[in-house]
């Protein structure tokens, strides 16, 4: 399972970026069972932002990004060409049967209330994925907001219940769930699947998690 950020397709979407992650991700699926998720990006944050300015609801801004991040699906589905199903998956229970046909699943969000991150975590679930990979605009999971404290520290592993009490301080709303949403750890958390954070830059670094490389921080569930 590969998650890529929306940061991948900013600030406007690159052809050479996609057409290297199409490339890794053709690569690998020839012998693995591959379903990717794109998401939304700063294109449905701007959307979002100006449906808020309109007075729209919060549900109708979780709409709004769902639709860009299926967009971005088509695109990257466009770089993938034969390889990738036909259709762009909506609903997850089609999920199984996308992905008994052998091509590449790929998908955006799925519905209001969650982010793309937390349709990773479900899709990844629901496949009993082995790995999720999750490529997005930090090099792994800090102690804290490196933004915002300069002491943090990027942590190889760190367990669920480790990241959640870091994320929990944080409020989300449509296009704001930054790394990981709560959402989406606890789902992680239920289902017990190895997630990997690496930063999508770099499309290699995607290519580097798959094959077993120690690349940015794992996260990882304790078991019960």
């Amino acid at each position: 399972m590969v998650k890529l950020g929306g940061s991948i397709f900013d600030p406007e979407p690159s052809a050479k970026r996609i057409d290297g992650y199409a490339r890794v991700i053709k690569a690998f699926s020839k012998k693995n069972q591959l379903v990717v998720v794109t998401g939304g990006g700063s294109m449905a944050r701007k959307y979002i932002a100006g449906a808020r300015e309109l007075g729209a609801s919060e549900a109708v801004c979780d709409q709004i990004g769902i639709q860009v991040s299926r967009l971005n699906a088509r695109l990257l589905a466009a770089g993938l060409g034969d390889s990738a199903f036909p259709e762009i998956l909506d609903r997850l229970e089609d999920l199984p049967r996308f992905a008994t046909s052998g091509l590449i699943v790929v998908m955006g969000g799925l519905q209001p209330g969650q982010s793309t991150n937390a349709a990773a975590a479900l899709a990844a679930e629901t496949i009993r994925a082995d790995l999720l990979v999750n490529a997005t605009d930090v090099d792994g999971v800090y102690s804290a907001d490196p933004r915002k404290d300069p002491s943090a520290k990027k942590l190889d592993e760190v367990t669920s219940e480790e990241l959640e009490r870091i994320l929990s301080r944080e409020g989300f709303r449509a296009g704001e769930y930054a790394l990981m949403d709560l959402l989406a750890l606890r789902i992680i958390k239920r289902s017990g699947i190895p997630v990997r954070i690496v930063d999508g830059q770099d499309p290699s670094n995607v290519e580097k998690a798959l094959h077993g490389k120690r690349i940015g921080t794992m996260i990882v569930s304790m078991k019960r």
